[in-house]
């Protein structure tokens, strides 16, 4: 069925030919059928200009539906992008956690998981539900890690205004608040 189809379009290349100003140019040099079909119904006749018209019409008007679809799409694509980065930076990919309250022997279970050649990075962390009270009282989750093995796991450190990860000290009492617990507290 293909080679019969190929064979007209063949046929119809070299026995048609378009007339314009007086001289025969061949189909033959339209290599595309598409593009031939298309031109011919871009260009208007002497008395009809409407269907040109209504052509370049469609044409701008799915041009400028791809123009916007492309934008959409692109801002959409650094959106998402962004989101993850802001999230999946925060929050590590994988947690281990054990069914009970706490990993008995952690110190092992972080060797094991740093074993893993898929694992890029470990750390320990203990997390709890607190109730915070300065101005008002608000929950919040607070969150225990070592600072010298948190920039493993997350990019809390990059993306602190004031003061460093390091300067958290053990026994110091020390606290990373994120700005919108910050700002309606004056102190803790």
């Amino acid at each position: 069925m293909r080679g019969a189809r190929m064979h007209h379009v063949e046929w119809a290349r070299q026995r048609c030919s378009l007339i314009k100003n007086r001289k025969r140019i061949s189909l033959t040099m339209f290599r595309p059928l598409q593009l031939f079909i298309g031109l011919r119904y871009t260009r208007a006749k002497r008395r009809n200009h409407f269907i040109s018209f209504i052509s370049a019409v469609s044409m701008l008007g799915i041009a400028v539906g791809v123009m916007a679809l492309i934008a959409v799409m692109s801002v959409m694509n650094g959106f998402q992008g962004d989101l993850q980065d802001r999230i999946l930076g925060m929050v590590s990919h994988a947690t281990i956690q054990s069914v009970g309250d706490s990993i008995a022997d952690w110190q092992d279970t972080l060797t094991k998981a740093q074993a893993d050649p898929h694992v890029l990075g470990a750390a320990p962390y203990i997390e709890s539900q607190v109730l915070m009270q300065g101005r008002r009282r608000s929950g919040a989750v607070i969150r225990g890690v070592l600072p010298e093995m948190e920039p493993k796991v997350s990019n809390i450190a990059d993306k602190m205004g004031k003061g460093h990860l390091a300067d958290l000290k053990p026994g110091a009492y020390g606290i990373v608040l994120g700005n919108e617990l910050a700002k309606p507290r004056k102190s803790m």
